[in-house]
């Protein structure tokens, strides 16, 4: 898996979130108000279900999950995955 296949995943499932609209993977879903509270719990537990991984209190810093890119950075990151696609 590559940071290409994160982010696929991480667009499709914030695109489901927001009834299938199209999602720019800079794009600060929290500013804009794309999403709320509540959806940033369920891309946790995604993030932990979908990489097979543990989400850390150290982890739940916004930089790691305001934008798909992000997402993306950080699951690679606790993955130990190259970044580049």
């Amino acid at each position: 898996m590559n940071i290409e296949e994160v982010k696929t995943k991480a667009r499709e499932f914030v695109s489901q979130y927001l009834n299938n609209e199209e999602v720019d993977p800079d794009v600060d879903l929290f500013a804009t108000a794309m999403v709320n509270s509540l959806f940033a719990m369920q891309l946790v537990l995604f993030v932990e279900k979908e990489f097979g991984m543990a989400v850390e209190n150290e982890d739940l810093d916004y930089e790691n999950f305001k934008s798909v890119n992000a997402i993306g950075a950080f699951v690679c990151r606790k993955l130990g995955l190259t970044a580049a696609a």
